[in-house]
């Protein structure tokens, strides 16, 4: 790519800069029933797909981007990311 191609490409990037997006960390999923889902209580536990230790999912957009591991920044929960998942496994998981 030509260095003039490039800067069009980072001015095009610059113009999205400011777009808010939602980012959500996934721990993982399970399906229920409403009548499971109307008897849980304040101490339920709820087995999710996922197992202990497993990497865990950054969507944007409700789109896999990333895995990654719980970490404690001071006093606050965090994120490392692990894996950037690529262009051709986010389009095909659509």
């Amino acid at each position: 790519m030509s260095e003039s191609a490039l800067r069009l490409q980072g001015d095009s990037l610059r113009l999205l800069e400011n777009v808010s997006v939602s980012l959500t960390v996934e721990v993982g999923r399970t399906r229920l029933t409403i009548r499971e889902l109307l008897r849980l209580a304040e101490g339920s536990v709820v087995e999710l797909d996922r197992l202990a230790g497993d990497p865990l999912d950054v969507l944007v957009n409700g789109t896999a981007v990333a895995r990654g591991e719980v970490v404690m920044v001071g006093d606050r929960f965090g994120i490392r990311l692990g894996q950037i998942v690529t262009p051709e496994e986010r389009a095909g998981a659509v």
